[in-house]
């Protein structure tokens, strides 16, 4: 075992090891793996605060092509203690999720597999599921936006960590692209008047204007949406504003460029205080943070826990 230190709190993440439900439930303020019940094969990492009300937010933050979730979950995890949180890091091996920042337009669908993971941490935990609020880092943003287009209804906030491009509010664009009906995605129908109205923070490291291997380089991509990921998400930002205005909507685009800092999941969090400014974004506004006198979290009946 080893602490993640912060100012307020030192967090203890724990080896998985198989445990009884009842020893889970006592053991608050450790990264756990957890496997889905309707779907063992499907697994997330979950951490529940020390402290907070049994109607704690959710924050769930997905990870890029490099899949590092469990790292997702360790660095976020001082956050969700400091505001209360309950934090979901959902797994997407390639294998079976080859096209998750997409939604899933071949492969297993990423949108199924998450909606189904919040469902039972809600719970398990009592932590209210209506609306949730979402983090993803490069691949991770390009399925965190995409899913609060397609479920609007779902999403409090989201921030966007560099993504590589984006899907445009255009309904002349099929998806992935713009937001036109795709025959690979039958059910999924985009409301703008309704995911224009969610508040949405692009970061971006200041130093992230390389053309690397992990960027899409398509020359549509390119004409569409400019050639690296900061020209990409400034325009994206500039398309939804317009967007938005068009409907009548105030609602709140930002960008954020985070010092020093290339594309890097570890090094944003490091140098650009990526954490931070994420958190601030998503909970500072909406609730005071919770004190040890708040009541706890109540737990259901059932929850599979496996090694790492």
């Amino acid at each position: 075992m080893f602490l993640l230190m912060s100012s307020a709190n030192a967090i203890a993440i724990d080896n998985v090891r198989d445990e009884t439900f009842s020893r889970i439930a006592m053991e608050r303020g450790i990264v756990k793996k957890c496997r889905l019940q309707s779907d063992l094969q499907q697994s997330y990492f979950l951490y529940i605060p020390k402290q907070g009300a049994s109607n704690a937010r959710i924050f769930v933050t997905v990870h890029g092509i490099s899949r590092n979730a469990k790292q997702h979950a360790r660095e976020f995890a001082a956050f969700a203690e400091k505001y209360g949180v309950v934090l979901i890091a959902p797994f997407f091996p390639e294998d079976e999720f080859p096209d998750y920042q997409r939604l899933g337009r071949k492969g297993k669908r990423a949108d199924i597999a998450l909606n189904a993971i919040v469902a039972e941490v809600a719970q398990l935990t009592g932590a209210d599921a209506s609306k949730f609020y979402l983090f993803g880092y490069s691949g991770g943003a390009q399925f965190a936006h995409r899913y609060m287009m397609a479920y609007p209804h779902r999403i409090a906030k989201v921030v966007l960590g560099a993504a590589g491009w984006y899907t445009f509010p255009d309904q002349l664009l099929k998806f992935p692209k713009g937001i036109m009906q795709s025959h690979s995605l039958p059910l999924v129908r985009f409301n703008p008047e309704q995911f224009l109205q969610i508040p949405v923070c692009v970061l971006i490291g200041e130093r992230d204007n390389r053309r690397d291997n992990e960027l899409n380089q398509s020359s549509r991509i390119d004409r569409l949406q400019g050639r690296t990921r900061l020209e990409r998400g400034k325009r994206w930002i500039e398309a939804m504003t317009a967007q938005a205005h068009a409907f009548g909507l105030s609602t709140s685009y930002s960008l954020e460029l985070l010092p020093d800092s290339p594309h890097s999941f570890s090094i944003s969090m490091r140098r650009g205080e990526m954490g931070e400014k994420a958190f601030d974004f998503l909970f500072a506004d909406d609730a005071t943070i919770p004190s040890c006198e708040h009541r706890q979290l109540t737990f259901s009946s059932a929850l599979t826990i496996s090694r790492i």
